[in-house]
């Protein structure tokens, strides 16, 4: 009897702890009770179900997961091939949706992301496929976050990893590259050939006006400093000329007043006539266009005599004389 009821609690015991399930943080899972769901299920921890009543159907993560899709060819609207490769970001936030609307969730969504690439592929060209890689990632999101609602699933995030032409396609390509390149450097090159000889003209041109203004400027400045050279010797001569009129009135007066006192004066006259007409002579024999000119010594009391009377008109020409210049030294001598 006792070794029936010994049999009998470890059979319970045994039954009791085939019933407990526990569950890791982070995971859930689904309960049919006699194949039929319920609503029952199971959190983190430790829980229990009925053994032989309930079955455990579903077991899954909530935490985000990683799909990788293998890459695969796509036709672009300009038929051209290419391969893409991407990787989903996703969580299920729905278990029931995840179990009962679809039957294999992971293949579902790997077909659906599929599907979407291909088609977001074929409406752009090939050049927009790497220039719009973000914009693509964009839409396949929003897409396929529409498309797997139903599933009760999340889609977090979608990246292209990698997009690959054909090898012709890639020839092609750098063949293209190439030649933009070389047509890029060609242009830079005549551009700046071109910027070399305008700056190169334009500097020519410069330096061209500014010699013809520095010779304007220059021939300017000697204009006027050969006019004010011109004025300053004109105005020099007008003087000398003027105080050589004043000083020949000032000696007539002199020698008209000293005629007029000293009745000797006409014998220093003679005798001054006599060594200016010999230095006169001696001047002109000096002068590089000189004459020869020849004088008889016996002429010489004629010539002082001749000089004499011309010397008394003289003074009364320069009596006349310098009454126009002064009226005030109008001596009277006429």
């Amino acid at each position: 009897m006792n070794q029936f009821i010994l049999m009998l609690v470890l059979t319970l015991g045994g039954v009791g702890l085939s019933g407990v399930r526990i569950l890791s943080q982070g995971n859930e899972a689904l309960v049919e009770t006699l194949g039929r769901y319920n609503g029952k299920k199971l959190k983190p921890g430790p829980n229990f179900v009925f053994p032989g009543l309930d079955r455990v159907v579903f077991k899954e993560t909530i935490r985000e997961k990683v799909l990788d899709i293998p890459p695969q060819q796509c036709i672009t609207r300009d038929n051209v091939s290419i391969t893409v490769d991407a990787v989903v970001y996703w969580r299920i936030i729905d278990m029931e949706r995840a179990w009962y609307k679809v039957e294999n969730l992971k293949s579902a969504m790997v077909n659906m992301v599929l599907t979407q690439i291909r088609a977001e592929m074929g409406k752009l060209e090939l050049d927009d496929t790497f220039t719009a890689r973000s914009q693509i990632s964009e839409l396949l999101l929003r897409e396929l976050d529409i498309a797997t609602d139903p599933w009760g699933v999340k889609v977090t995030r979608v990246e292209l990893r990698d997009i690959v032409p054909s090898k012709a396609v890639q020839e092609s390509m750098e063949l293209q590259m190439s030649a933009e390149r070389r047509k890029r450097a060609s242009i830079l090159t005549s551009e700046g050939e071109r910027e070399s000889a305008v700056n190169s003209a334009r500097g020519k041109a410069e330096a061209q006006v500014l010699d013809a203004e520095a010779r304007q400027k220059a021939v300017i400045l000697e204009a006027e400093a050969q006019q004010k050279s011109i004025i300053l010797r004109a105005q020099a001569e007008r003087q000398q000329q003027v105080l050589k009129a004043q000083a020949t009135a000032e000696a007539l007066q002199i020698v008209a007043k000293t005629l007029k006192t000293d009745p000797d004066a006409h014998e220093a006259l003679k005798f001054l006539l006599a060594q200016h007409y010999l230095e006169m002579g001696t001047t002109i024999g000096s002068s590089g266009s000189s004459k020869v000119m020849f004088m008889d010594p016996r002429s010489i009391p004629a010539t002082l005599e001749g000089m004499r009377s011309i010397v008394g008109d003289g003074s009364t020409h320069a009596n006349n004389h310098n009454s126009k210049l002064d009226p005030a030294a109008n001596l009277g001598l006429s």
